[in-house]
Formats: structure tokens, C-alpha cells, sequence
């Protein structure tokens, strides 16, 4: 060997060494990590909130009549459960067998794939490599015995057959194998490539999200340190211009030098905060109506904790809705406000309504109820939480928080898509080490609030399970509020996926509404992005038809349709005609509403107990 051939390869045993004792001390940096990340998450864990069995699941009684009605149709037609068996058994030992042909040819390669597209599956291994392919066709043909299963069975009501089958599918979606790390080739490959730096960042992201939520496991969906409230979410320039125990009353500045006579109050629900509907300056629906030459009033809820337990529905019309248009007719000069109301804020602006209309009180010229729900005789998919095993659990956690916390709320309508923000965002976080998305919208839906304990329960008792105000009436304030007395114009904004307010539950409550000026505008999309739909975006179109005396099929079938175009401009035209002549702008407060703070206020950004 020559002294070049010597001096090369000592370089490269030198160069192997080297490689050797950087893996070596990655190794142990990571095990390191490991042991940290154990010790935080041990100790995270024992501030984990007792388990209330009645908010982890259904009651035992809807297993016992889907047990009984197998056991009927048993008896009654054994043929129809064994052929759904048999077809199960049929196509997974095809399937079986056609992978043993696949791999007798000496090839790496996959059998036929008859299976649907899912974009959990997008990896091209789950197509092409044997092993992870086997586990999808696998698991589809489990997921469709399962389904088959829950169809074959006769002898269920149809509200037990709708949650049968909706939490039949939960578990589906769980166990499928893309949420384990085993059968996961994304979080596999990853590890793979960073040499395992991945799992310990996503060790490092589950640890977090636990020690953030007091033990629990609720996932982060966005990077909490992209956005503040104020700076960079809702920053349309505004005053707080009233205050009490309930709410902050915010009015923004005209950008416009006239405005319409009648002022706008927004009412947002107080489940989440008002500024959903001020993200940011190119889609804030907020920004957008001043734009138009209204002057807008927007309530921003207060947080409740625990000294909130019994505030109820009245107080949230009294010292909520009553005051806020009081204050907002004395600051702008007039007798009458139109009013919106978002989700829950819609229906308890109904019951307002039905209130003033007993009353003679003439304050509200026209009410707007964006995905509002008045009429529950079919609460849509989040009925399924909506029985007494759930609701007798929730006042029965009430009775002993005094609120409804936000966790369990986020956490249910998380599961209403339990794909997109629960078992994704996990496996990107968990598995795969990502860092949350700098996303504004998952960063709102992130920040919840507490409901009090009283209204929590007579909304889900007497307006959700007994459906009281469309039907024999509501009583509060020692009146019966009735839907009939919902009687000035209005105009109704659902959303076609909504999976919290069905759109067709919403048409007919607006329906059964007194009124005879009513206007229902259908836009495509979800509760949150049919809504926040801007000009400028023009995302989803909308359907549109005078005639809502028809069924809400019908109505559909025979709409306008206007496709991706915002259904603001419609509504804003409908409005403009409610709000009279145009007078010089206003600007926030008056000579008796000195303003307090800047908006988006206080109540948005307190902790609560502030």
C-alpha cells in the first residue's frame, strides 16, 4: 500500500469514526430528551380532572337496544346477518389471496385496489407497497362490514340508529391505521430521515398540549404565538364605548362620511369570541359593513367562571341584548337598531323578540340570524350529543363547576370532524414533529370559552331536547316566547355543510317565524367559512328563492344559484333597505359614553376570573 493509499483510507475510517460518534451522540442527546420529556409528561398527567364516564361516550342503553336488535334480527332473519358476515369473510380472503399471488411472482408490488379515495391515504406507498396496502384494503373492508352491520339492523329508532351509526363511524376513524405509528409510512419515513429527531419533537408536542390542558389531551391547532388579539386578529379601529358585568359594547369607526340612519348591533355567540368575524382586514365581515356606510355596534362577551353559575337566559337578554340595543339607540340618536345574531346569539335574539313583541318594544327594525337554529324538532348531526345520557352528564358537571368548561364544548364539536381537528392535526403534531400551522381561523377556534351552568342547562333542556320555543312555548320572565312572535323582518343565512346548525333545521324555523318579510339566503360551505365568505375572496356561492313557503328540499331544488360569489352584497342590499337615510358618520360615543378602551376591548383578551 502506497502513503496516498495509507493517507486515504485512514481518512475514511477517520471520516466513518466521526459519523459513528455524531450518531452515537445524537442517540444519546435524544434518550436524553426522552427521559425529560417522560418525567414533564408523569407529571402533567397527575393534574389530569377526574373522568366523568358520562362525557367520554354514549350511555350504556344505546349498546343495550343495538344488542337487543341483533339478537332480534337474529331470530327473526339469521340469513341477513350471515350474508353481511360471509361477504366480509369473501372479500377479505380475496384480498388475502390476491396479495399471496402479488408476491408469488417474485415482485414488490400491490394487487388490485378497488378501494375509495381518501385523502388520509395520499402517500403513494398505500397504493404501491405490498405491506401498507394489504392494511388499507384491510381496513376499508373492515369499515364496510361495520357499517353493513349497523344497516341490517330493523328493529332501532330512528334517533338510535343516528347515533349508532355516528359512533360506530368514530371508531372507524380511530382505528384507522394511519393514526398509529407502526402502520403510518409518512411518520415512518420521517423518523427514518431524521433519525428519529422526529418523534422525540413530536414527544416534545404532545407534552405540551397535556401540560397546557391540565392533563387532558386536546390538540394545539394552530401556533398560538403567530396571532394576538389586537394586533393581528380583530384590529378594525374601534371604541368600548358601555360595560357591565355581561358584555363590552364596541362601536367602530366609520370609514365612510355618511352612514345609515339605523344603526347595526351584532350579537356573536357567546360559545366562542366575537372576532371570528374580524380575523383580519381582508376577510373581516366586521370591517366590511362599515365599508358600507353602517354604523355597527358589536357585543363582546364576557368569559365566565365560576361566579357565573347562575346566570341564565334572562340575564343574557336583559342585561345582554335589552341593554346593548338600549345603549346603542341612546348613542346613536334613534328609536330602533337592526340587530344580527350568530348561532346560539340567533336563537336567544328570537326569544328577545318574542319578548319585546309581548312588551309592545319597538327597538329592533329588522333582525339577521346568521346559522341559527330556532326550530330543534331535527338538531342534525351534533343531536347525537344531544340525549339524556350527555345532557343528565353535563348538568351533573355543571352542578359541580358551576360552568360548562370550554374543553368539553371544544371538545365535542372537534368530534362533529373528528378527521380534520382531532386525528390529523394529531399525527402531523405527535408523529410527524410539525410545528402548528400559522393558521387564524384554528387559532379562534382554539380559543374557547365557559358557558354558565344555568343557561347552559335550560338551553339544552328546554330549547335543544324539549324544542319549547317552536312548539308549545318557552317560558321565561314569567311570559311563554313563542316563535309565532317573532314578527319583524328578517333574513336567514344557513349554511349547506353545517355541521352545528343543519341548514334545513334553519329554514324551518324561520318558517314557523310571524313575520311577513322574511329572506332566506343558503350559502355553500361550513358554520364558520359559509359565513366569513369575503368579496374579496369569492370562495362559495349561494342559493337564493322568495318562495320559502315549500319544503326545504323544494326551496333548494328550485333556488337561484350564484356561484363563487359572496352572499354579503345581497345581504347588504336587503339591509340597506331596513336602515333609512344616509346622515353624516358618527363617530364612536357620545357626550353620556365616554370611550373606555380601544377596541377589540378587554373581555376578548381577559383570563378568565379577570
Amino acid at each position: 500500500m502506497t502513503m496516498e493509499e495509507s493517507s486515504k483510507t485512514s481518512g475514511q475510517t477517520d471520516t466513518g469514526d466521526t459519523d459513528a460518534s455524531a450518531a452515537d451522540d445524537k442517540i444519546t442527546e435524544n434518550l436524553a430528551k426522552i427521559e425529560a420529556l417522560s418525567t414533564r409528561l408523569t407529571k402533567a398527567m397527575q393534574h389530569k380532572r377526574p373522568v366523568n364516564p358520562a362525557l367520554e361516550g354514549p350511555g350504556g342503553d344505546l349498546m343495550m337496544k343495538a344488542a337487543n336488535a341483533y339478537m332480534t334480527e337474529m331470530m327473526r332473519d339469521p340469513g341477513k346477518l350471515f350474508e353481511t358476515q360471509v361477504a366480509f369473510w369473501g372479500k377479505s380472503f380475496k384480498h388475502y389471496l390476491d396479495a399471496q399471488s402479488a408476491l408469488a411472482t417474485g415482485k414488490l408490488v400491490a394487487p388490485k385496489d378497488d378501494t375509495p379515495t381518501d385523502r388520509r391515504f395520499k402517500n403513494p406507498l398505500w397504493d404501491t407497497h405490498p405491506y401498507f396496502n394489504f392494511i388499507k384494503q384491510q381496513y376499508f373492508h373492515q369499515a364496510e362490514a361495520i357499517a353493513n352491520a349497523v344497516n341490517a339492523l330493523d328493529d332501532l329508532e330512528d334517533a338510535d340508529r343516528k347515533r349508532l351509526t355516528y359512533f360506530t363511524s368514530q371508531i372507524v376513524d380511530m382505528m384507522a391505521p394511519t393514526n398509529f405509528l407502526t402502520t403510518n409510512p409518512d411518520a415512518l419515513e420521517k423518523a427514518v430521515a431524521t433519525e428519529g429527531e422526529s418523534l422525540v419533537q413530536g414527544l416534545e408536542n404532545l407534552v405540551r398540549d397535556i401540560e397546557a390542558n391540565d392533563g387532558d389531551l386536546l390538540v394545539t391547532l394552530a401556533d398560538k404565538n403567530a396571532f394576538k388579539v389586537g394586533e393581528n386578529l380583530g384590529t378594525t379601529p374601534g371604541k368600548v364605548v358601555f360595560r357591565n358585568r355581561m358584555f363590552e359594547l364596541i362601536q367602530y369607526a366609520p370609514t365612510t362620511e355618511q352612514v345609515h340612519e339605523t344603526p347595526l348591533v351584532i350579537f356573536p355567540p357567546w360559545i366562542n369570541k366575537f372576532y371570528v368575524l374580524d380575523l383580519k382586514e381582508q376577510n373581516s365581515l366586521l370591517k366590511w359593513i362599515v365599508d358600507q356606510g353602517f354604523t355597527l355596534f358589536v357585543v363582546s362577551w364576557v368569559n365566565p367562571d365560576e361566579s357565573y353559575a347562575d346566570v341564565g337566559l334572562e340575564d343574557y337578554i336583559q342585561e345582554g341584548y335589552m341593554a346593548a340595543i338600549a345603549e346603542a339607540k341612546k348613542i346613536s340618536g334613534t328609536k330602533k337598531v337592526n340587530a344580527v345574531g350568530y348561532c346560539i346569539a340567533g336563537t336567544t335574539l328570537s326569544l328577545t323578540l318574542s319578548k319585546m313583541k309581548q312588551d309592545k318594544d319597538k327597538s329592533i327594525n329588522s333582525a339577521t340570524f346568521f346559522t341559527t337554529l330556532t326550530d330543534f324538532s331535527d338538531r342534525g348531526e351534533v343531536g347525537v350529543f344531544l340525549e339524556d345520557d350527555f345532557v343528565d352528564g353535563i348538568e351533573k358537571q355543571v352542578q359541580q363547576d358551576g360552568v360548562l368548561n370550554s374543553y368539553f364544548m371544544s371538545r365535542t364539536f372537534s368530534y362533529l370532524r373528528s378527521n380534520d381537528l382531532i386525528y390529523q392535526p394529531a399525527i402531523r403534531s405527535y408523529m410527524l414533529g410539525e410545528a402548528p400551522p400559522a393558521f387564524d381561523l384554528l387559532f379562534w377556534n382554539g380559543d374557547g370559552t365557559n358557558l354558565p351552568g344555568k343557561m347552559a342547562i335550560e338551553y339544552l333542556r328546554g330549547l335543544c331536547q324539549r324544542d319549547e320555543f317552536a312548539s308549545d312555548g318557552f317560558d321565561l320572565f314569567g311570559q311563554t316566547l313563542k316563535i309565532k312572535d317573532v314578527n319583524v323582518p328578517v333574513c336567514a343565512i344557513a349554511c349547506e355543510a353545517d355541521h352545528i346548525a343543519a341548514w334545513k333545521s334553519s329554514f324551518n324555523g324561520v318558517k314557523k317565524m310571524g313575520s311577513k318579510d322574511k329572506t332566506f339566503i343558503l350559502s355553500e360551505s361550513g358554520h364558520i367559512a359559509g359565513i366569513v365568505n369575503p368579496v374579496s375572496k369569492n370562495k362559495y356561492g349561494f342559493y337564493t328563492n322568495s318562495n320559502i313557503n315549500q319544503s326545504a328540499d323544494d326551496w333548494k331544488e328550485t333556488a337561484d344559484f350564484t356561484p363563487k360569489q359572496s352572499w354579503w352584497p345581497t345581504w347588504g342590499e336587503w339591509l340597506s333597505g331596513k336602515s333609512g337615510k344616509m346622515i353624516p358618520a358618527r363617530r364612536p360615543g357620545d357626550k353620556g359614553h365616554k370611550t373606555l378602551d380601544d377596541a377589540p376591548g378587554t373581555y376578548v383578551v381577559a383570563a378568565v376570573g379577570d
